[in-house]
């Protein structure tokens, strides 16, 4: 029997996603990490035939001619547009089997707590159209603790803020569940847009969302920096409609990023306000952990720390970790199985 289930073992590809708004990963058990794409699908509009996903897709965004459009079918963590999300999805699994697949795998799925039943749904749905058989889903910040490596099973209380492209999630974890959560659907792209809005407010200036990107990776910051950074760009003139270049430094994408940034710290302080004493008196003592490629924004750490009077560490691979999370779920799944059957 035991050499029997070994041979099944060696056929089950199962799979952990970490579907998100900006990028999505995939986990495959007893591999690893096998891909990590941008969410991204371009088609052609007429006939929607899948024209790229992924990294190449992403390439064209806002460079497509008329007949093809590149689209984000995530928005805000959740699927936007169901039936693009199921096309990327058996892409993007069929992309991570590197043999013929033999059996259909179990997959489990990392969705924001604050979503309603019906998003839950259209995930359920879209894994099933790309050819799940058991669909387990995880809560984000329950798989991003996981991944990154904080003890939750244990009776301490432990903080989790995991800011992906969509949305930021802010958890308290405690023997292995979440006591308390908070959902708000501010996250990377919310920085990207307020850069945009900034830049077409104050300089008449119209740029895409790889020139936000661009601008908040290399000069964005939550905190002040040591030094002023300067960066020059290039966008078309809201009047003239004419291309043109813009100087801008740190200090003001620090100010177009504020109002987001104090959503997140906004959305720390009630979740802390909101968590029973024991478990506050631990986090002030292990502090706070941050994931999610939002949380990359440099100072942001220094930024939370500061306003709250809490520490707050960065985890070590903070784009990895709710992808991780899922695949260490997904290697004990017989422990959970009876909990999220389904």
């Amino acid at each position: 029997m035991g050499f029997l289930s070994g041979v099944k073992d060696v056929f089950v590809n199962d799979i952990a996603i970490d579907l998100g708004t900006a990028n999505t990963l995939i986990y495959v058990r007893g591999r690893g990490i096998v891909l990590s794409e941008p969410s991204v699908v371009a088609m052609q509009t007429g006939t929607g035939k899948v024209i790229a996903v992924g990294r190449e897709a992403k390439n064209m965004l806002g460079k497509t001619p008329g007949d093809i459009i590149a689209i984000r079918p995530m928005r805000e963590g959740v699927i936007a547009d169901f039936e693009v999300v199921g096309k990327m999805m058996r892409y993007f699994i069929a992309k991570s089997q590197n043999r013929r697949k033999l059996v259909h795998p179990r997959v489990v799925i990392g969705v924001p707590s604050g979503v309603t039943e019906v998003e839950r749904r259209a995930v359920r749905e879209a894994a099933e159209q790309a050819g799940a058989t058991k669909i387990f889903l995880i809560e984000e910040s329950r798989a991003a603790a996981l991944g990154a490596g904080i003890p939750v099973e244990e009776p301490a209380g432990h903080m989790v803020i995991d800011i992906g492209g969509g949305t930021t999630e802010v958890s308290v974890l405690s023997l292995g569940g979440i006591v308390i959560t908070r959902s708000i659907r501010v996250g990377g792209d919310k920085f990207d847009e307020a850069i945009m809005g900034h830049l077409k407010k104050y300089h008449n200036l119209i740029v895409g969302e790889k020139t936000a990107e661009e601008l908040k990776i290399k000069v964005g910051s939550a905190y002040p920096l040591k030094n002023v950074e300067t960066i020059e760009i290039k966008g078309r003139d809201a009047i003239s409609g004419l291309p043109r270049t813009l100087k801008i430094d740190s200090v003001e994408v620090r100010e177009a990023l504020q109002e987001s940034v104090n959503k997140v710290l906004d959305a720390v302080r009630t979740t802390l306000d909101q968590t029973p004493p024991e478990l506050a008196s631990d986090i002030i003592d292990r502090g706070i952990v941050m994931t999610g490629g939002g949380s990359l924004l440099r100072g942001l750490t220094k930024f939370i720390s500061k306003n709250t009077g809490v520490p707050v560490f960065l985890a070590e691979n903070p784009l990895t970790c709710v992808v991780m999370g899922s695949g260490k779920f997904l290697e004990e799944i017989k422990k959970y199985e009876h909990q999220y059957f389904g």
